[in-house]
C-alpha cells in the first residue's frame, strides 16, 4: 500500500507546487514512520503529512547572517550523508554485524509517548524539518555548500523495557535525529531555529525550543538492513538479544537506532529498507 510522505516547503513561505518541486530538487524525503517500538511486533505505522494530518504509512531547511558562519569555497557537488556515510546509510548485510560509527552531528528533539497519537511526536518531527531545510538554503546561499537533507532517524528507549511487549506506549521515549554536515555549527542551528521562530511563530513550531544541535558517537555497533515490512523487524532483535550478543560476548550500551531509507510511496512494503543499529561493548 502506497505511503505519503510528507515534504515540508520552505520555511515561512508560501509555494506553489512547482516551486516546492524546485526547493526540493534532488531530495528523497524518507517518509516518517511512526512505530510501535523496538524488540516487539510493529503495526500503525502512520505518516505525518504538512499540517499535521495522518494517513496509513510513513511521513516524512536557512538562513543565516554570514557574521555566525565560515565562508568556505563554493562547491558543485552536493553532501549527501547517505553517499558519505554509506557503510552507515547503506549497509548490504541482512544479519547482524559490527561496525564502528564515527561522531555525527545531529539537529534532535526528544519526547515521550505513544507515536501513533502524540502530537508532540508530530511537532518535533515538523521541527526538525523546518529547521534542517532552512539551514540546507543557508548554507548554500551564504557558503556556497549545498547537502541532502538527511533521512529521518530515531533513537528508542524506556526506563522499563517490558512496556514494549505489554504495549504501554505512553512509557516510551524517543529522539528523533536529522544528520547534519560536519561544516554547520551549533550557531548555525541556533541561528536557523531563530530565522524559523521569527516566520512561523511560535504557536506553529511548539518543539522548536527543545531543538537542539547533538554530537553522537556510536562506535562499535551491531548492525543489519532490514528489508521488508516494519512489522517483520521483531525476530532480527529477537535474534541480537537472543543470540548474537551472548554468542560474540557483547552487551548493550546505548539506545535502539533506527535510520529509515525508503519512500513507502515508491516502494512496495516487502521492499522496505530500515538500518537497525545498536551500540555495543564487551561484556564485563
Amino acid at each position: 500500500m502506497g505511503r505519503p510522505v510528507f515534504v515540508p516547503p520552505r520555511p515561512g513561505t508560501s509555494v506553489t507546487g512547482a516551486q516546492l518541486a524546485a526547493a526540493n530538487a534532488g531530495f528523497q524525503s524518507p517518509g516518517l514512520p511512526v512505530r510501535d517500538g523496538p524488540g516487539v511486533a510493529l503495526r500503525d505505522r502512520q505518516p505525518l503529512r504538512h499540517g499535521g494530518g495522518r494517513r496509513r504509512g510513513e511521513r516524512h531547511g536557512l538562513s543565516h547572517p554570514r557574521s555566525t558562519l565560515i565562508r568556505m569555497p563554493a562547491s558543485d557537488s552536493k553532501y549527501d550523508v547517505k553517499r558519505a556515510l554509506k557503510q552507515f546509510y547503506a549497509p548490504t548485510n541482512t544479519d547482524w554485524a559490527l561496525v564502528d560509527v564515527p561522531p555525527q552531528r545531529f539537529i534532535a528533539v526528544d519526547g515521550r509517548g505513544d507515536p501513533n497519537t502524540s502530537a508532540d511526536y508530530t511537532h518535533a518531527v515538523e521541527a526538525l524539518y523546518a529547521v534542517a531545510y532552512t539551514i540546507k538554503f543557508g548554507s548554500k546561499r551564504t557558503l556556497g555548500r549545498d547537502f541532502v537533507v538527511g533521512p529521518l532517524e530515531g533513537l528508542w528507549w524506556s526506563d522499563r523495557p517490558e512496556v514494549f511487549v505489554t504495549r504501554e506506549k505512553t512509557a516510551w521515549q524517543w529522539r528523533m535525529l536529522v544528520s547534519l554536515p560536519d561544516w554547520i555549527t551549533d550557531e548555525s542551528v541556533a541561528e536557523a531555529s531563530r530565522t524559523v521562530l521569527a516566520k512561523k511563530g511560535p504557536a506553529a513550531l511548539p518543539a522548536l525550543p527543545g531543538l537542539r544541535p547533538e554530537t553522537l558517537h556510536e562506535g562499535t555497533s551491531a548492525q543489519l538492513l532490514h528489508v521488508g515490512p516494519y512489522d517483520d523487524e521483531g525476530p532480527a532483535l529477537a535474534r541480537l538479544h537472543g543470540e548474537y550478543l551472548a554468542a560474540n560476548g557483547l552487551r548493550m550500551t546505548g539506545h535502539h537506532h533506527e535510520v529509515y531509507l525508503s519512500d513507502p510511496r515508491r516502494v512496495r512494503p516487502e521492499r522496505l529498507r530500515t538500518v537497525l543499529r545498536q551500540p555495543v561493548a564487551p561484556v564485563g
